[in-house]
Formats: C-alpha cells, structure tokens, sequence
C-alpha cells in the first residue's frame, strides 16, 4: 500500500507541475490563410469546410477550446497540431513548389475519401467538423479542380 501512495503522490506532483509549463500555442496574426484562398479559389461553403475542419490543426492558427488549458491535454493537442502542420500547411502553401500543392490536394482528396480526415478525435468535440456526403463532394469536387490546375501547370513547364 505504501508503494501505491507514493506512486500516487509522485504522478499528482507531475500532474501539478505540467500545469505551469504549457506548449506554446499555435497563433498567428493577420490572415493567415490569405495566399492559399486567393490560390485556390475555393467557394463559400468550402471556405467554411476547411475553416471548420482543416485549418486548426493545418494553419498557422489554431482556436483552442477550453479544456486546452488543462495538461497533459495541452500537450496531447499540441501534438496534433504540430504533426498537422508537418503533412499539411494551408499558411506555408505559397512556399510549396506546385507539384508539391498537386500532391498536398491529392493526399486530401485520399484523406477525405477514406473517412480518416478529419480525425475522429477532433470531430468528438467539433461537431461542426462532422462532414456530410454532400459536404465531402463539394470539398472533393474542388479539389479535384484545383489539381488539374496544378497539374497542367506542371506540364507546361
């Protein structure tokens, strides 16, 4: 019994202690999703598809939720967002080469069909990210589109 309480009173101190050294938050100013809109053109309802389902954990800017504030929650997201980010990010598209765009669209495309975008996880708590069929051809209608795009460009030179 002893070794249990001492465990347990070891595991409460670094639970305590987690709370004050917190991942930085992943925050940006101004817009941060400006050059891949204006890039890709995508319409109303897919601007707000993205914005409800890609862009906290694929942008430079995240919304976090409350329990955010609460570790070893904190670091769980943080997790997620920085290997978002890593496979995808909407804020560093001017930067990608267009053959890598083509191939960023391609893996969303294969992503969203396969039912593995956006993450269970997050739709646990973000009902609004919850995709309807209708709402998964409008997003994959677009960017099928924007890949021909990409790729023609790529042809040409």
């Amino acid at each position: 019994m002893k070794i249990v309480k001492k465990i347990g009173i070891v595991l409460l101190v670094v639970l305590i202690g987690m709370q004050f050294y917190r991942p930085n938050k992943n925050l940006s100013d101004g817009d941060y999703v400006a050059v891949f809109e204006a890039e890709t053109n995508p319409s109303t309802e897919v601007k707000q598809i993205l914005k409800s389902t890609c862009y906290d954990c694929h942008s430079g800017n995240t919304v976090y939720p409350w329990y955010n504030n609460v570790a070893p929650i904190s670091y769980w997201l943080d997790h997620h967002v920085k290997e978002g980010k890593e496979e995808l990010n909407f804020s560093d598209w001017g930067n990608y080469s267009d053959k890598k765009k083509d191939h960023k669209l391609e893996e969303l495309v294969e992503e969203v069909k396969k039912g593995k975008m956006p993450l269970k996880e997050y739709t646990w708590t973000h009902k609004e990210a919850r995709l309807t069929e209708a709402q998964k051809k409008s997003l994959l209608d677009w960017a099928i589109g924007v890949r021909s795009l990409y790729q023609i460009s790529d042809s040409q030179e």
